[in-house]
């Protein structure tokens, strides 16, 4: 039986401890934040005459803690507003208040008599029952539990978060040996649909999985570095997105975690992991220990494999550390004709495979790391777990991969590249020859509403737990509808019609209009409703700034401006669709994506969904349909009819300054999503799925499509105040005179023109306001710079 989490208290305020506590926030628990009580006053504290006994002094330690960890960048919160869930007090004074709490999660430092010690205080408060985890990221769980009550030690397990916690999904969950079931059932359950995280439930070995795994692939990496001769920028060219990884890739990544704790976590390895048959890779290379030893520790000492360098004129400029003589010098751009073409495979498996038959040292730095990493992950099975897709799905979750070793295996052929493995003198583990012996090709056999994976100690396919409730697009293939370039129509069951877009960063261009506009005409013909969205990190980056720059260079004012009527048209035929259409938001839901969003029945975004209406930034407005979506929600607003001018000044502000919201909860905010229409999933896992059932529920419910508003529109009295404030601005240097321009064709259009007194206008009458205004800012020479800009430089260039 599962037990409901509502208050957890967090021992420990450190880095981890405070940032744990925010993400508990965000997700609704209520969390009280504890840490020591500083040993002494400080100077500050001595002249505000405060004594050892007030609680600013005996609490400062939580809450400047808690504050720098709001304080920094990527924030850990979603909105401020979740502050107002976390207390705080220190392990003297209130100690006691973890009686009333659900779950305990220690997350003090890495010392195991630090812990233990702390776990006997808790015991003389903690009432039984309540659960208790520990935050460690490699000290066994069982000796953590050592001297603890019976009680204590069912209720107690590690649930070792990454860091930083909003963002990196993995939750490790690590029972001991008397762990009760249900705990671990909890908490994987709490984890995955409360808190959003893929959890993953690990066996009680060294490092757990994923950094077992990501450490060894890293200290690989470090030798194939020196054995073959490449340089540091060389291997993080080749070990970032070109191979499915982050943007970190290899050493950006280590300056990050902090060389220091690399090291301590690899040397921890070479320690505890005696029958590792590749234990001595774990062994700390003199270039790492020389690093340690001159306090090259990454971001936290301002040097590391990079360092930034601040130039004479003021400018920043990374460097890169040369290893042999231990200077930063200018990093030099890697890349070759073979490597570009590979950039231009947008299907990871294809470009993976591409990349290993290359013939050059390229081609043979992959086989190496390749072969040498899948050999080690199938000797690690039953090791670090018994299962194939939790070595997987902690490495996509908890180090950022793409695809997970056994995926990379099957993308690349299990059968081929076993044997091309064994001809390199890579011998894998004896389960996988017998798995191929016995005709079975592949790790895994995706269906479309579930997915197996092989079982080596059964011998047999076995059902993924919980592959059911999730939608994986590619297991859909059989239930292609419909697809062009640029988007495919799935049906995913009961009914309903997914639409993937999938160009390059899910830009919007005829093949998106056309897509939307078969996908809703299948939907009204045959099916119960459509869900427009994909398992990519971001929804749209918005239009197709190449072609808008294209058309309007070459003056192809017609053509330009039936795009974007062909633009407005497809958000008011998703409006105004016969069976509900929901948009499936995440990451970077901007421009033309956003206007998509506004007109949807519902949104349901993932909780990091970085929405706005960002045109004004390239000299544009929004003219899919967005300027006239935040009038008329400005109309809706307006309190039984009354003119309300605040309202649409909020409005005008959240386009006119290009406002991006930092989370989903922050674009309700900006009145980007709507409270009672619009929800949101923490898990992005799920995104689809609960995008799907929110379809069912409104065509269940009986589902009928809005009527064609009228929208009340200010005219010059809101258009005076507006045109007031954009030239106190542009007096006052805030904004250019081109920045000017644009913000009054803004004005003007969400005023409703220069009407002599507040007007009930139509769709259609806003809709041509802000093409207008759109086509006209196009001929703008300052905007084709901006526009140019962003395509050369990935931001627009301020003129």
């Amino acid at each position: 039986m599962r037990k409901r989490i509502h208050q957890v208290v967090v021992l420990g305020a450190g880095v981890m401890g405070s940032r744990i506590a925010c993400h508990l926030a965000n997700a609704g628990l209520q969390v009280l934040l504890l840490d020591m009580v500083p040993p002494a006053l400080n100077e500050k504290e001595k002249q505000q005459g405060l004594t050892e006994e007030n609680p600013a002094f005996r609490n400062r330690i939580v809450n400047d803690a808690l504050q720098a960890a709001v304080k920094s960048k990527p924030s850990p919160i979603f909105h401020n507003s979740v502050l107002q869930r976390i207390r705080t007090g220190n392990f003297e004074d209130d100690l006691h208040r973890i009686a009333t709490c659900d779950w305990i999660i220690e997350a003090v430092v890495e010392q195991l008599l630090i812990k233990q010690s702390l776990f006997e205080k808790v015991e003389q408060h903690r009432k039984p029952g309540t659960y208790i985890s520990t935050n460690t990221s490699g000290i066994p769980i069982h000796l953590l539990a050592e001297g603890r009550s019976p009680d204590f030690r069912r209720h107690f397990c590690g649930t070792h978060f990454f860091n930083p916690p909003r963002y990196l999904p993995l939750l490790e969950i690590i029972p001991g040996p008397e762990t009760l079931p249900e705990v671990v059932d909890t908490l994987s359950q709490l984890g995955d649909r409360v808190l959003g995280k893929t959890t993953v439930i690990c066996k009680d070995t060294p490092a757990f999985i994923a950094n077992r795994i990501g450490v060894y692939s890293m200290m690989l990496v470090f030798r194939l570095m020196e054995r073959q001769g490449w340089k540091i920028e060389e291997i993080d060219a080749l070990t970032g997105p070109l191979i499915g990884h982050p943007k970190s890739a290899t050493f950006r990544t280590a300056d990050v975690v902090g060389i220091d704790t690399m090291v301590h976590v690899a040397r921890g390895l070479y320690e505890n992991c005696t029958q590792d048959e590749q234990r001595d890779l774990f062994q700390i290379p003199a270039f790492l220990q020389q690093m340690v030893n001159t306090q090259r520790l990454g971001d936290k000492t301002g040097e590391g494999f990079y360092k930034k360098i601040k130039s004479t004129d003021g400018q920043s400029e990374i460097r890169v550390l040369r290893l042999d003589t231990q200077q930063y010098e200018p990093r030099q751009k890697f890349s070759s004709p073979a490597i570009e073409q590979a950039r231009n495979i947008s299907d990871l498996g294809e470009r993976l495979r591409f990349l290993h038959g290359l013939k050059d040292r390229v081609g043979e730095f992959f086989r190496h790391f390749t072969y040498a990493l899948l050999a080690y992950v199938s000797h690690r099975i039953p090791e670090i777990a018994d299962e194939l897709y939790k070595v997987d799905d902690a490495m996509r979750a908890g180090f950022g991969w793409e695809m997970g070793p056994f995926e990379i295996w099957e993308a690349l052929g299990v059968a081929e590249t076993t044997e091309q493995m064994e001809k390199a003198g890579y011998a894998p583990a004896h389960w996988v020859k017998e798995m191929l012996q016995k005709g079975n090709t592949t790790f895994y056999l995706r269906e479309a509403d579930r997915v197996s994976c092989y079982d080596p100690q059964q011998k047999e396919y076995r059902p993924v737990p919980g592959s059911h409730e999730i939608i994986v697009l590619r297991n859909y293939s059989q239930q292609k509808i419909w697809e062009n370039a640029g988007t495919t129509l799935y049906h995913v069951g009961d009914g309903v019609l997914n639409l993937a877009i999938h160009t390059k960063m899910n830009t919007i261009g005829s093949e998106v209009i056309q897509g939307i506009q078969k996908a809703i005409e299948f939907a009204e013909a045959n099916y119960e409703g459509l869900v427009i969205g994909q398992e990519s990190p971001n929804f749209s980056a918005g239009a197709n700034v190449a072609l808008i720059l294209t058309l309007a260079l070459e003056q192809e004012w017609d053509e330009l401006s039936m795009a974007v009527q062909a633009f407005q048209q497809t958000s008011l035929r998703i409006r105004y669709a016969r069976v509900p259409v929901v948009v499936a938001a995440r990451g970077l839901t901007l421009g033309g994506g956003c206007e998509f969003c506004l007109h949807a029945d519902a949104v349901q975004a993932h909780s990091e969904t970085y929405m706005g209406l960002v045109e004004v930034g390239v000299g544009l407005i929004p003219a899919g349909g967005g300027s006239k979506e935040m009038t008329q929600r400005a109309s809706e607003a307006y309190h039984q009819g009354e003119i309300d001018l605040p309202k649409l000044q909020e409005r005008f502000l959240t386009i006119a300054m290009a406002k991006v919201s930092t989370s989903a909860q922050e674009a309700f905010d900006l009145q980007l999503l709507r409270p009672g229409y619009d929800r949101v999933t923490m898990n992005a896992n799920r995104l689809l799925a609960d995008a799907k059932q929110r379809v069912l529920e409104m065509a269940r419910s009986g589902y009928v499509p809005p009527s064609p508003p009228r929208i009340k529109v200010l005219g010059r009295e809101a258009l005076g105040l507006f045109l007031t404030g954009i030239y106190a601005m542009q007096e006052a240097r805030y904004i250019s005179e081109h920045d000017a321009k644009v913000a009054q064709k803004l004005a003007y259009v969400m005023s409703g023109g220069d009407l002599s007194e507040a007007t009930e206008v139509n769709e259609s009458y806003l809709l041509d306001l802000e093409r207008e205004a759109f086509l006209s800012l196009c001929g703008e020479p300052k905007t084709l710079e901006r526009l140019q800009s962003v395509l050369k430089q990935g931001r627009p260039v301020r003129n």
